[in-house]
Protein backbone atom coordinates (compact mmCIF):
# COMPACT_ATOMS: atom_id res chain seq x y z
CA UNK A 1 0.00 0.00 0.00
CA UNK A 2 1.38 3.50 -1.17
CA UNK A 3 2.11 5.52 2.09
CA UNK A 4 0.49 8.85 2.75
CA UNK A 5 3.24 11.12 3.06
CA UNK A 6 6.08 11.66 0.12
CA UNK A 7 8.38 9.02 1.51
CA UNK A 8 11.19 11.80 2.68
CA UNK A 9 12.29 8.49 5.06
CA UNK A 10 12.15 5.93 2.49
CA UNK A 11 13.69 3.12 3.89
CA UNK A 12 15.57 5.17 6.34
CA UNK A 13 15.46 3.20 10.21
CA UNK A 14 14.27 5.45 13.35
CA UNK A 15 14.50 4.82 16.51
CA UNK A 16 12.32 7.21 18.57
CA UNK A 17 12.27 7.23 22.22
CA UNK A 18 9.55 8.56 24.57
CA UNK A 19 6.83 7.13 21.99
CA UNK A 20 3.72 6.49 24.06
CA UNK A 21 2.56 9.73 23.90
CA UNK A 22 2.49 13.01 22.36
CA UNK A 23 5.04 14.39 20.19
CA UNK A 24 6.66 11.08 20.23
CA UNK A 25 3.58 9.65 18.97
CA UNK A 26 3.03 11.83 16.58
CA UNK A 27 6.76 11.37 15.41
CA UNK A 28 6.32 7.78 15.00
CA UNK A 29 2.68 8.13 12.65
CA UNK A 30 4.54 10.75 10.27
CA UNK A 31 7.48 8.92 10.35
CA UNK A 32 5.74 5.80 9.45
CA UNK A 33 4.05 7.39 6.45
CA UNK A 34 7.22 9.17 4.91
CA UNK A 35 8.59 5.26 4.62
CA UNK A 36 10.50 4.66 7.59
CA UNK A 37 11.05 1.50 9.80
CA UNK A 38 10.48 2.12 13.43
CA UNK A 39 12.03 1.16 16.60
CA UNK A 40 10.11 2.55 19.69
CA UNK A 41 11.08 3.40 22.90
CA UNK A 42 9.38 4.26 26.10
CA UNK A 43 9.04 3.21 29.69
CA UNK A 44 4.76 3.41 29.29
CA UNK A 45 4.34 -0.29 27.87
CA UNK A 46 0.55 0.10 27.04
CA UNK A 47 1.38 3.35 25.35
CA UNK A 48 3.59 1.83 23.65
CA UNK A 49 1.25 -0.94 22.24
CA UNK A 50 -1.07 2.16 21.47
CA UNK A 51 0.93 3.99 19.07
CA UNK A 52 2.62 0.64 17.54
CA UNK A 53 -0.76 -0.22 16.76
CA UNK A 54 -1.08 3.23 15.05
CA UNK A 55 1.64 2.72 12.90
CA UNK A 56 0.93 -0.77 11.28
CA UNK A 57 -2.59 1.01 10.33
CA UNK A 58 0.18 3.35 8.36
CA UNK A 59 1.70 -0.89 6.78
CA UNK A 60 4.96 0.24 8.71
CA UNK A 61 7.57 -1.83 10.24
CA UNK A 62 7.40 -1.64 13.86
CA UNK A 63 9.80 -3.15 16.49
CA UNK A 64 9.29 -1.76 20.04
CA UNK A 65 11.00 -2.14 23.65
CA UNK A 66 10.11 -1.25 26.65
CA UNK A 67 13.14 1.18 27.94
CA UNK A 68 13.89 3.14 30.96
CA UNK A 69 16.56 5.62 29.15
CA UNK A 70 17.56 6.81 32.37
CA UNK A 71 19.05 3.25 32.15
CA UNK A 72 22.39 3.05 30.01
CA UNK A 73 21.87 -1.20 30.16
CA UNK A 74 17.70 -0.33 28.54
CA UNK A 75 19.54 2.04 25.84
CA UNK A 76 21.90 -0.10 24.94
CA UNK A 77 19.52 -2.86 24.38
CA UNK A 78 17.47 -1.07 22.68
CA UNK A 79 20.81 0.42 20.07
CA UNK A 80 21.10 -3.73 19.94
CA UNK A 81 17.50 -4.39 18.63
CA UNK A 82 17.51 -1.77 16.37
CA UNK A 83 20.68 -3.01 14.51
CA UNK A 84 19.92 -6.94 14.79
CA UNK A 85 16.86 -6.00 13.43
CA UNK A 86 16.92 -3.73 10.32
CA UNK A 87 21.06 -3.89 10.29
CA UNK A 88 21.31 -0.51 10.25
CA UNK A 89 20.32 3.19 12.25
CA UNK A 90 20.01 6.20 10.38
CA UNK A 91 17.62 8.51 12.91
CA UNK A 92 17.65 8.35 16.14
CA UNK A 93 14.88 11.41 18.04
CA UNK A 94 15.34 11.53 21.58
CA UNK A 95 12.12 12.70 23.07
CA UNK A 96 11.58 11.04 26.28
CA UNK A 97 11.11 13.00 29.19
CA UNK A 98 9.88 14.35 32.16
CA UNK A 99 9.25 17.46 34.04
CA UNK A 100 10.30 16.94 37.81
CA UNK A 101 8.42 18.16 40.16
CA UNK A 102 6.76 21.59 40.37
CA UNK A 103 8.86 22.96 43.07
CA UNK A 104 10.59 26.45 44.05
CA UNK A 105 14.03 26.42 44.28
CA UNK A 106 14.21 25.88 47.92
CA UNK A 107 12.11 23.03 47.96
CA UNK A 108 13.67 20.97 45.59
CA UNK A 109 16.30 18.22 46.45
CA UNK A 110 19.31 16.32 44.98
CA UNK A 111 16.79 13.21 44.19
CA UNK A 112 14.81 15.50 42.12
CA UNK A 113 17.66 17.87 40.08
CA UNK A 114 18.98 13.76 39.37
CA UNK A 115 16.12 12.16 38.04
CA UNK A 116 15.48 14.72 35.88
CA UNK A 117 18.89 15.13 35.04
CA UNK A 118 18.97 10.99 34.54
CA UNK A 119 15.90 11.03 32.20
CA UNK A 120 16.61 14.02 30.06
CA UNK A 121 20.25 14.66 29.46
CA UNK A 122 21.56 11.17 30.25
CA UNK A 123 19.06 9.62 28.34
CA UNK A 124 19.85 11.14 25.52
CA UNK A 125 23.88 10.87 26.23
CA UNK A 126 23.28 7.25 26.31
CA UNK A 127 21.66 7.07 22.83
CA UNK A 128 23.90 9.18 21.08
CA UNK A 129 26.91 7.15 22.77
CA UNK A 130 25.75 3.58 21.66
CA UNK A 131 23.86 5.07 18.52
CA UNK A 132 26.72 6.90 16.79
CA UNK A 133 29.43 4.11 16.84
CA UNK A 134 26.89 2.34 13.91
CA UNK A 135 26.12 5.57 12.67
CA UNK A 136 30.10 6.14 11.60
CA UNK A 137 30.85 3.59 10.81
CA UNK A 138 28.25 4.24 7.56
CA UNK A 139 29.19 7.69 7.71
CA UNK A 140 25.68 8.76 7.62
CA UNK A 141 23.04 9.56 10.48
CA UNK A 142 20.35 12.34 11.90
CA UNK A 143 19.73 12.65 15.37
CA UNK A 144 17.20 14.66 16.69
CA UNK A 145 16.43 15.63 20.44
CA UNK A 146 13.83 17.31 22.34
CA UNK A 147 14.91 20.30 24.24
CA UNK A 148 11.96 22.81 25.07
CA UNK A 149 12.04 26.77 24.49
CA UNK A 150 12.67 26.07 29.02
CA UNK A 151 16.20 25.94 28.09
CA UNK A 152 16.30 29.39 26.13
CA UNK A 153 14.61 31.23 28.67
CA UNK A 154 13.25 31.48 31.92
CA UNK A 155 9.37 30.90 32.75
CA UNK A 156 8.67 27.86 30.78
CA UNK A 157 9.96 25.11 33.00
CA UNK A 158 10.58 24.01 36.25
CA UNK A 159 14.28 24.55 38.00
CA UNK A 160 15.80 21.30 36.98
CA UNK A 161 13.37 20.78 33.81
CA UNK A 162 14.60 24.37 32.25
CA UNK A 163 18.35 23.59 33.17
CA UNK A 164 18.19 19.59 31.45
CA UNK A 165 16.80 21.42 28.19
CA UNK A 166 19.51 23.72 28.20
CA UNK A 167 22.14 20.69 28.86
CA UNK A 168 20.19 19.03 26.15
CA UNK A 169 20.81 22.37 23.71
CA UNK A 170 24.42 22.10 24.65
CA UNK A 171 24.45 18.70 23.76
CA UNK A 172 23.03 19.14 20.62
CA UNK A 173 26.28 21.46 19.95
CA UNK A 174 28.62 19.49 21.27
CA UNK A 175 28.04 16.12 19.92
CA UNK A 176 27.18 18.22 16.32
CA UNK A 177 31.05 18.71 16.32
CA UNK A 178 31.85 15.50 17.44
CA UNK A 179 30.30 13.75 15.02
CA UNK A 180 30.18 16.06 12.15
CA UNK A 181 33.28 14.54 10.50
CA UNK A 182 31.20 11.27 10.04
CA UNK A 183 28.40 13.18 8.17
CA UNK A 184 26.45 12.84 11.07
CA UNK A 185 23.70 15.52 11.82
CA UNK A 186 23.01 16.15 15.36
CA UNK A 187 19.90 19.08 15.79
CA UNK A 188 17.08 19.96 18.32
CA UNK A 189 13.89 21.40 18.57
CA UNK A 190 12.70 23.17 21.38
CA UNK A 191 8.91 23.13 21.82
CA UNK A 192 6.94 25.97 23.32
CA UNK A 193 3.37 25.07 24.84
CA UNK A 194 2.07 21.73 23.73
CA UNK A 195 -0.45 19.67 24.86
CA UNK A 196 1.22 16.03 25.80
CA UNK A 197 0.85 13.46 28.36
CA UNK A 198 3.80 15.09 29.97
CA UNK A 199 1.97 18.95 29.94
CA UNK A 200 -1.58 17.68 30.33
CA UNK A 201 -1.75 18.62 34.33
CA UNK A 202 -1.66 22.46 33.06
CA UNK A 203 -4.19 21.73 30.58
CA UNK A 204 -6.74 19.88 32.89
CA UNK A 205 -6.47 22.63 35.61
CA UNK A 206 -6.52 25.70 33.04
CA UNK A 207 -9.87 23.93 31.85
CA UNK A 208 -11.07 22.72 35.12
CA UNK A 209 -10.97 26.79 35.79
CA UNK A 210 -12.07 28.52 32.61
CA UNK A 211 -9.08 29.96 31.58
CA UNK A 212 -8.29 27.67 28.85
CA UNK A 213 -8.30 30.17 26.44
CA UNK A 214 -5.45 31.68 28.16
CA UNK A 215 -2.99 28.87 27.26
CA UNK A 216 -0.40 29.82 24.44
CA UNK A 217 -1.89 33.41 24.98
CA UNK A 218 1.76 34.64 25.39
CA UNK A 219 2.95 33.09 22.08
CA UNK A 220 2.97 35.55 18.76
CA UNK A 221 0.44 32.84 17.20
CA UNK A 222 -2.25 33.51 20.79
CA UNK A 223 -2.56 29.78 21.16
CA UNK A 224 -0.82 26.57 22.34
CA UNK A 225 0.93 23.88 19.74
CA UNK A 226 -0.32 20.47 18.85
CA UNK A 227 2.31 17.38 19.05
CA UNK A 228 2.20 17.27 14.86
CA UNK A 229 3.25 20.59 14.41
CA UNK A 230 6.38 19.52 16.41
CA UNK A 231 6.76 16.17 14.74
CA UNK A 232 6.69 18.16 11.23
CA UNK A 233 9.63 19.72 12.25
CA UNK A 234 11.66 16.67 13.66
CA UNK A 235 10.61 14.88 10.40
CA UNK A 236 12.17 17.39 8.50
CA UNK A 237 15.64 17.96 10.88
CA UNK A 238 15.78 14.06 10.33
CA UNK A 239 15.35 13.72 6.65
CA UNK A 240 17.68 14.83 4.21
CA UNK A 241 15.68 17.73 3.12
CA UNK A 242 18.00 19.26 6.48
CA UNK A 243 21.34 17.73 5.17
CA UNK A 244 23.69 21.29 5.24
CA UNK A 245 21.74 21.36 9.06
CA UNK A 246 23.48 20.47 12.50
CA UNK A 247 24.00 21.38 15.62
CA UNK A 248 21.18 24.07 15.77
CA UNK A 249 18.28 24.34 18.39
CA UNK A 250 14.80 24.91 16.36
CA UNK A 251 12.18 26.47 18.43
CA UNK A 252 8.50 25.34 17.50
CA UNK A 253 6.87 27.93 19.86
CA UNK A 254 4.28 30.13 18.02
CA UNK A 255 6.54 32.93 18.20
CA UNK A 256 7.55 32.40 22.00
CA UNK A 257 11.11 33.18 22.28
CA UNK A 258 10.46 35.69 19.91
CA UNK A 259 9.58 38.27 21.87
CA UNK A 260 9.62 39.82 25.70
CA UNK A 261 6.60 36.98 26.46
CA UNK A 262 4.21 39.82 25.84
CA UNK A 263 2.55 39.20 22.12
CA UNK A 264 3.03 42.60 19.78
CA UNK A 265 5.57 44.12 22.59
CA UNK A 266 8.59 44.49 20.22
CA UNK A 267 9.96 47.53 21.87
Amino acid sequence: MKKSGNGRLEGKVAIITGAADGIGRASAVLFSREGAKLVLADINEKGLEETAALVKKEQAEVVCKPTDVSKESDVEALIHLAVNTHGQIDIVCNNAGITGQYFTLDQESGDDWQKVYAVNVLGAVYTIKHAAKHMQARKSGAIVNTASVAGIRAGAGTNAYSASKAAVINLTQTTACDLGAYNIRVNAVCPGLIETGMTRPVFDLARERGKEEKLGSRCELRRFGRPEEVARAICFLASDEASYITGQALPVDGGNTASLNLPGMKF
